[in-house]
């Protein structure tokens, strides 16, 4: 019997693809919650930083004075 994986935004389990078609989530409604994360940049993707442009120091390093 195969296990249904988490859902990534309520952990509820999603049913396999061949009977969601909201999958990898359990539903539409957490497929859209999960979208408007991205609109509202709650998500980021890592990038370098662009040629000229300088780097913000990383979280674990003190500030320049």
């Amino acid at each position: 019997m195969p296990r249904n994986a988490p859902c990534p935004v309520c952990k509820k389990p999603a049913e396999p693809r061949g009977r969601n078609p909201a999958f990898p989530f359990c539903s539409v409604r957490c497929r859209r919650v999960d979208l408007g994360r991205w609109f509202g940049e709650e998500y980021r993707v890592p990038s370098a930083p662009a040629e000229g442009e300088e780097q913000p120091p990383a979280a674990d390093e003190p500030p320049e004075r």
